[in-house]
């Protein structure tokens, strides 16, 4: 199943190129939230093809309304991480797939076409960057620990959001060697997964953001939860808080002061 999905989002990632280099009309779907026709082009195509390569699962994906999917044996699209990255050609853009049987991890797979980088996982099997093992940080120091996050979309119209955030940042950013933001929840996880980043953390997420790339991160020996420490649960946690599981337990804490 992995090598199918592979050749058929390499074959959706030249939609996303040919857009990425074109000029897009952009539509908001809220104040701060973009989509182009290539989001949707995207999406059409993987749901075209997954549905006849793979008809045991439902294609739960963003720009559709997926109202009557349950959650069960899914496959979790998200067409294009990174729409504002997109759409400005900021490289940092991505198409990621979550599969999963019975609500379980099974295959995750996040394909940035524009830098060529291939991520992927299978349970139990390791997780890859253009074929080649990756795996987390062994940083185990919170002060050298360069982190990662994102703004949600909320921060424009909710003020209890934006302060969250703003009062995170400033009891984290002192403590750890850096935070960055570069805008795809998708490609976060991965550079965790990959050793750039020692961790993660960001709010409002959908299932679509992060459902491949906690794969690829728990394959590459990182953790995943919710902003309690507890399991991570798609559809239903508020912050998803990711890491090379070495500095975990001191990022939850000062998430929580």
């Amino acid at each position: 199943m992995k090598d199918k999905l592979i050749q058929i989002i390499k074959e959706a990632g030249e939609i996303l190129k040919d857009g990425y280099y074109s000029k897009k009309d952009v539509t908001f779907k809220a104040k701060k939230d973009l989509v182009t026709k290539y989001d949707v082009a995207v999406e059409n195509f993987l749901k075209e093809r997954f549905g006849r390569e793979f008809p045991k699962f439902n294609v739960i994906a963003e720009e559709s309304d997926n109202t009557d999917k349950i959650f069960s044996d899914s496959i979790i699209v998200d067409p294009i991480d990174g729409t504002t990255n997109f759409v400005n050609k900021l490289p940092h853009t991505a198409i990621s797939v979550g599969v999963y049987k019975d609500k379980k991890p099974f295959i995750g797979i996040v394909y940035n076409p524009i830098l060529d980088e291939l991520y992927t996982a299978v349970v139990g099997e390791g997780a890859y960057c253009n074929g080649e093992k990756i795996e987390v940080s062994d940083e185990s120091v919170f002060q050298k620990a360069l982190l990662s996050t994102g703004f949600p979309y909320t921060s424009g119209t909710c003020e209890d959001d934006l302060n969250d955030v703003m009062k995170k940042m400033k009891i984290i950013l002192p403590k750890c060697q850096d935070i960055r933001r570069l805008g795809s929840a998708a490609l976060d996880l991965c550079y965790v997964a990959r050793g750039i980043y020692e961790g993660y953390y960001e709010m409002n997420l959908k299932a679509w953001d992060v459902s491949a790339g906690l794969i690829i991160l728990q394959e590459a020996g990182g953790k995943v939860s919710n902003i309690d420490g507890n399991d991570y649960i798609l559809f239903e946690n508020k912050y998803i808080v990711a890491s090379n599981n070495h500095i975990h337990n001191e990022l939850i804490r000062n998430l929580n002061l």
